[in-house]
């Protein structure tokens, strides 16, 4: 439960430093539709993100596309945030955020492997 409580504050950390509103993080999540705005206070102080599936692999992403910029960026945590909010020529210059919340899931992937070439790679099918 602390572990789940401790990737919980984690991604919302992560949300707010890309300025997400709860709605989008509603979205990009791709939280259950029982989760509300209002849930979010709860998630923040004592509670744990749902156990499903959906949510879990959509979190996973969002982990390792912060483990990517910080990777991309080790001491300007300022561009992390900066690089997913500005337009991006790879993205028909649309920003990775909006890429990942208008594409879902698909987005989401997107620009993970953009970010992350081992994960482009196991995508292609390329695994030993």
């Amino acid at each position: 439960m602390d572990e789940q409580l401790a990737v919980t504050r984690a991604v919302l950390e992560l949300l707010d430093g890309w300025r997400l509103e709860v709605s989008e993080m509603i979205e990009l999540l791709d939280m259950p539709s029982s989760v509300k705005a209002r849930n979010f206070g709860r998630f923040r102080e004592q509670t744990p993100f749902p156990d499903e599936p959906r949510v879990v692999r959509r979190i996973s992403y969002l982990l390792r596309i912060s483990d990517a910029l910080r990777t991309s960026y080790p001491t300007n945590p300022h561009m992390r945030n900066r690089w997913m909010q500005q337009k991006n020529r790879r993205f028909q210059q649309q920003a990775p955020l909006a890429v990942m919340l208008a594409g879902g899931e698909n987005g989401v992937i997107r620009v993970l492997a953009e970010l992350d070439c081992t994960f482009a790679w196991d995508m292609t099918g390329s695994k030993a």
